[in-house]
């Protein structure tokens, strides 16, 4: 798991996302995942997958707006040979390939209505049917993740998605904020993406030194509206690393032209330190909160605390021992 992004903010949002996919995670039930476009769906379907017990088993992730719904159907369920022009051989589809792991649907809003009843069938029964198959040939054990900028009950009001799929997807319902209402989240997620782009760099063999954020870059950085969320963060920082031409500290200057101009209000009461925020301290913090949550949810009992989080008993008395709780029963 060294390597999936984690959720990266202090706000009360962020931390209500953290318990949702921990609750997520300790269960196989179907999870929708909402928000705008950028806010990190993928991360969040992600995270829960590689928190939850088919950890080690495939995550397979399909975007279900980029792929035309004759080739969708191909894709998701397989085809045998000869059931449509280049079909040379039979193919086992994405849901095969997940067997035993979890499928992640993303733009589940744009499927049409016919691929609407091909995957209610499935969820029903588990079972797949190749397309240009006579029978169904096997069956699977997949977990199913979706997600979606739309407001699916719109389109179920509309005609547009059916009701009974909506109900069968949306049975853990995780909705993601856009970053403008969570803007102490800034701050931290400024500092992940640096250290995130000094990293790829040195894997490059590219030799960078960390840089920090000026103090007026922070504040037009809070006053900005982001209608791109997360996603356009990251896209402006990236672009203030690659023109700062080697200097310590990122500029108004070094923003996008957008955010050069947001005005800010107020000075920021949340800032970066000189050394840049140190993101050992911030995961510690949410690791016990999140600890802590589960310990009053089960009354202070150890072994069901660690069970909802995911973990061997022996790992959380570890954890509370470096957190400095061993008081907590």
């Amino acid at each position: 798991m060294n390597n999936v992004t984690p959720m990266v903010g202090i706000s009360a949002a962020c931390r209500a996302i953290e318990a949702e996919i921990v609750c997520a995670a300790n269960t196989d039930a179907k999870v929708l995942i909402t928000g705008e476009s950028g806010v990190g769906k993928e991360v969040v379907a992600k995270l829960i997958h590689h928190r939850s017990r088919r950890a080690r088993s495939p995550l397979v992730t399909i975007n279900c707006a980029g792929i035309p719904d004759t080739l969708l159907a191909s894709e998701l369920f397989g085809h045998v040979r000869g059931s449509f022009t280049d079909a040379y051989r039979d193919k086992e589809g994405w849901l095969e390939q997940a067997n035993g792991g979890t499928i992640f649907m993303d733009e589940i809003g744009e499927m049409s209505t016919q691929m609407q009843s091909l995957l209610l069938r499935f969820l029903e029964n588990g079972e797949i049917q190749r397309v240009g198959s006579e029978r169904r040939t096997t069956s699977v054990d997949v977990r199913v993740i979706t997600a979606t900028n739309r407001r699916l009950l719109e389109r179920v009001a509309t005609g547009e998605f059916r009701e009974d799929l909506f109900y069968r997807l949306n049975v853990i319902p995780v909705e993601l904020p856009p970053l403008r209402e969570r803007k102490e989240d800034i701050p931290l997620l400024v500092q992940h993406f640096l250290d995130k782009f000094r990293a790829a760099d040195t894997s490059a063999g590219q030799s960078r030194p960390a840089l920090t954020v000026a103090q007026d870059a922070i504040r037009h950085l809070m006053a900005y509206s982001w209608p791109g969320n997360v996603r356009q963060l990251e896209n402006a920082i990236e672009r203030a690393v690659a023109i700062n031409a080697g200097r310590p500290q990122i500029d108004v200057a070094d923003l996008p032209v957008e955010i050069q101009q947001a005005e800010p209000a107020l000075p920021s009461t949340v800032s970066l330190p000189e050394g840049g925020l140190d993101l050992d301290a911030f995961i510690a913090h949410i690791e016990r909160e999140l600890i802590e949550r589960s310990l009053e949810r089960t009354g202070g009992n150890k072994g069901r605390a660690a069970k909802l989080l995911n973990l061997k008993r022996t790992t959380l008395v570890e954890k509370l021992k470096r957190l400095g709780k061993q008081s907590i029963m």
